[in-house]
């Protein structure tokens, strides 16, 4: 049962960014286990700095996306949010169904806090999640791929943040010339 998981959380690597594919046409975007590890590499370094839960928002960032392994990564224009919801709980409760009871009901209970944004972790989840989007939107202007396909990412990302430090490393993002 445990290795049923583990597999299903390895097709993360097989999912594309569908917000890449659809702005930029990309043929080998990051997929979402990409995502998920810089999140969580960001996660552990800002809740660390800022004496946060780590163990707690890394775990979150790990779980955050997971529902994608079955349904796929969807954008806001091909899914309203409710129905995105609606999928996206009913996978991850059929993911986590075989798990041990024990950590089941914690990853259940970490999965709704995230879906709440509700906690001071889950709002930092989902600053990180589009903190990481302008960072992988800015790699990829370096890469060559057009600013104005990409504004809509760095726009994005400037309206949510509201974290403090995590606005100060989205500054700096948007003014590296590397």
């Amino acid at each position: 049962m445990i290795l049923n998981f583990f597999k299903i959380a390895a097709n993360l690597k097989k999912i594309s960014r569908q917000g890449w594919v659809d702005k930029l046409s990309l043929k080998n975007p990051e997929s979402v286990a990409d995502h998920s590890y810089l999140m969580a590499v960001i996660g552990m370094v800002i809740s660390d700095l800022g004496n946060y839960n780590s163990e707690k928002i890394i775990k979150m960032i790990l779980l955050h996306d997971l529902a994608e392994s079955k349904i796929g990564d969807y954008t806001p224009k091909q899914l309203s949010k409710e129905k995105k919801n609606e999928l996206e709980n009913n996978a991850f409760n059929e993911i986590i169904e075989n798990l041990p009871n024990s950590i089941k009901l914690q990853y259940l209970q970490i999965w709704q806090e995230y879906q709440q944004n509700n906690s001071i972790e889950s709002k930092l989840v989902h600053q990180i999640d589009k903190l990481e989007m302008a960072l992988q939107a800015k790699i990829y202007s370096e890469d060559g791929h057009s600013p104005e396909k990409l504004e809509c990412f760095f726009e994005s990302a400037k309206t949510d943040i509201t974290n403090s430090k995590l606005k100060e490393l989205f500054t700096k993002i948007i003014e590296d010339k590397q």
